[in-house]
């Protein structure tokens, strides 16, 4: 049997299991959803976000992309923010990065990664800012771990600078912003920052005709 053969047969396994459970389970998930979270995570396949948060399919609006970046021209993601923020109008946008990311700790190095530079241009943003901070941490799994923490913290700030969540915040006071960091090590999420609805950010960044 080849390798995605596999993965068709888990899904007809998992599809009987969840009607043997439930005869009206996939007849109320394709009438509508309503979820309270948009998850902005890393690509890596070991953090997905319905698993290691216990949710069920249609609980939580997922955008993933390497090392769970808010960037002000990928179209993608605002696309998938506004639509999440002004359409589903979920409450929580969490930014969801993990201890022990590779395209952050590829950011902090000089090696030439090709295409991937230009998207590893943004993280190296983030630790030119924290340089002094990040560079005082002697061990270099305590820098690249920092550093996750500190792209976190920077990418909810993203957040709060764009247009779309600046005009829930005006309309609605949702949705709150949270930064979190996954451990691959212990299966842990640790809240790291956080920024309540309305959260006033440098002037230079907010929008005064919404």
């Amino acid at each position: 049997m080849k390798a995605y053969e596999k993965l068709l047969l888990e899904n007809k396994a998992w599809a009987a299991e969840k009607l043997g459970d439930d005869p009206a389970y996939f007849d109320r998930l394709a009438d509508i959803q309503t979820p309270d979270f948009l998850w902005i995570g890393c690509s890596d396949s070991r953090v997905p976000a319905n698993e290691i948060t216990g949710t069920q399919p249609g609980e939580i609006f997922v955008h993933r992309n390497v090392a769970n970046m808010v960037v002000h021209t990928d179209l993608n993601l605002l696309t998938v923010l506004e639509y999440a923020v002004h359409h589903l109008k979920v409450k929580h946008v969490i930014v969801c990065g993990h201890y022990g990311c590779g395209g952050v700790k590829a950011s902090m190095t000089q090696h030439n990664f090709g295409i991937i530079n230009k998207w590893l241009r943004n993280i190296k943003d983030v630790y030119r800012i924290h340089r002094d901070e990040i560079d005082s941490i002697k061990e270099e799994e305590g820098r690249v771990n920092r550093m996750v923490e500190l792209n976190v913290q920077e990418q909810v700030m993203n957040l709060a600078k764009t247009s779309i969540i600046q005009k829930a915040w005006k309309k609605n006071q949702y949705p709150h912003l949270h930064g979190w960091v996954y451990g691959l090590k212990d299966g842990l999420i640790k809240p790291i920052f956080e920024m309540p609805a309305g959260t006033h950010i440098d002037p230079l960044y907010e929008f005064d005709d919404l």
